[in-house]
């Protein structure tokens, strides 16, 4: 008789206390088996409706969800959970139903009549950077968003600061995009990469991997711990769960 293997559950992980200056932080991402995160511009084809489930667990946990502008204006973004038993979880644990939505962007070009500025049922906060144009302030202001804006230096260090003091969090789960997690790994501000592996090829010199930016060095390069993987024969998926090494 084949035994069904099991599937992770993200809705009870255990976490160390966060650092005094920021959240603990989880990045969660979805690539194909070569290594590519977006197909025709968003990572819809590459990961099952359990893939799916698992990032809405994920999020169980998390004080506040994290996307960047551009996965904002490719997928919308927000920090819902889809599932009323979900947020049950959340409400049994003394947390609001819902995770607070958060999305940095360097230019404010953000497309305002999305779900991230007109849903009712989370609350939102935009940070924005230095040199973005005040009347763009003043628009993603008045959708009723609270709206932050980071100083030239250091603007992911402040921006997690402003989440561990002005708002209370504890965990924060980022959801990319690629060059926002690039960020918050040369910050040295990520504790958790979750990542999905697709059973699907995508290609293409140019397609996008989880982690954009600036490559690191055989001297620099960041070292995982492995925590987990689970795979999944109905799926062909690979559930992965890393600890950055210190």
């Amino acid at each position: 008789m084949n035994r069904k293997l099991p599937t992770p559950d993200y809705t009870s992980l255990d976490f160390p206390p966060p650092p005094t200056d920021r959240p603990y932080v989880l990045v969660n991402m979805v690539m194909s088996a070569d290594g590519k995160v977006v197909v025709e511009g968003t990572e819809q084809g590459i990961g099952s409706k359990t893939d799916q489930r698992l990032m809405r667990e994920l999020r169980v946990n998390a004080d506040v969800v994290l996307n960047g502008a551009g996965t904002l204006r490719a997928s919308g973004s927000s920090s819902r959970l889809g599932n009323p038993a979900l947020e049950e979880l959340r409400l049994a644990r003394g947390k609001p139903r819902l995770p607070v939505a958060a999305t940095i962007s360097a230019s404010g070009d953000l497309p305002l009549d999305r779900l991230f500025f007109t849903a009712t049922d989370f609350d939102a906060v935009v940070y924005l950077a230095h040199s973005t144009p005040p009347e763009r302030c003043e628009d993603i202001e008045a959708t009723g968003r609270h709206v932050v804006v980071l100083p030239a230096k250091d603007p992911i260090e402040a921006m997690l600061r402003h989440m561990r003091h002005d708002l209370g969090a504890s965990v924060l789960l980022c959801e990319g995009g690629p060059s926002l997690n690039a960020q918050m790994f040369k910050a040295g501000s990520v504790d958790e990469y979750f990542v999905t592996i697709g059973p699907v090829i995508v290609g293409g010199e140019q397609s996008l991997t989880p982690v954009e930016g600036e490559p690191y060095t055989r001297e620099t390069l960041r070292q995982l711990e492995l925590v987990s993987a689970f795979p999944n024969p109905e799926t062909s998926e690979i559930y992965c769960r890393y600890r950055i090494r210190r």
